[in-house]
């Protein structure tokens, strides 16, 4: 590459790391204030998608938003009467670029969740009942979601209303998740089935009778890692 391209390249790249930097939403920062909460040590990643009702929006500690990621409340803009607490994710959370979540009554999501990149977390959805009005102009009614601390979401997973995660639960990538899941569960398919469970004494039990072991906790330096 010739010396001025090169230059360049460089210059465009060490131009976009600063604007990724001073673009972040954290502590200290305007839109940072216009959050219900906003923990500490917490960061938007730049650019985000859409942040819609952000005085309804409750960060833990120590979470990561990564980017392009939608956190939205309410049906629209200019929406007067909201929930105080309609979104509220936990301590050292993990939200992977290009996720949207988009609460209209209660979305709460625990402690230490993990969530890989384009996962949609949604409590309400659109009807269709009435034959002549658009189905995007028909409002569903609101079904709270609660994701259980500890728990994992994988690539592009979608959690529908009304859905209730236990403790520590493995959303499979792809998979669309509706209802109430034990803890120590994990979920797969379309619609998302129990494809393995814990039993205390016995271990990990699959849908086809075989057992996987318990692992002992030998990786307490990468729990220490993440709560900082």
């Amino acid at each position: 590459m010739r010396l001025i391209p090169r230059l360049v390249n460089r210059a465009v790249h060490a131009g976009w790391r600063w604007v990724d930097r001073a673009g972040e939403i954290v502590p200290g920062t305007r839109p940072a204030e216009e959050f219900g909460g906003f923990g500490e040590g917490s960061c938007i990643d730049f650019p985000p998608a859409t942040i819609l009702g952000a005085s309804s929006i409750h960060l833990g500690a120590r979470t990561l938003v990564g980017r392009q990621v939608t956190l939205s409340v309410g049906w629209g803009t200019g929406e007067q009467v909201l929930p105080p607490r309609a979104l509220v994710v936990g301590d050292r959370c993990v939200i992977g670029a290009r996720t949207s979540i988009t609460a209209h009554e209660s979305i709460e999501i625990g402690d230490d969740v993990f969530c890989g990149q384009g996962v949609f977390i949604t409590d309400a959805s659109h009807g269709y009942q009435v034959p002549d009005r658009p189905v995007g102009a028909q409002f569903g009614a609101s079904d709270p979601v609660v994701v259980g601390a500890g728990s994992w979401i994988g690539h592009h997973a979608v959690l529908l209303p009304g859905t209730r995660l236990g403790r520590n639960v493995v959303v499979a990538a792809g998979s669309i998740v509706r209802g109430v899941v034990e803890d120590h569960a994990v979920v797969a398919g379309n619609p998302a089935r129990v494809v393995r469970r814990y039993e205390p004494g016995v271990g990990w039990i699959g849908s086809r009778g075989d057992v996987r072991p318990v692992l002992a906790d030998d990786l307490d330096f990468l729990g220490e890692a993440v709560r900082g």
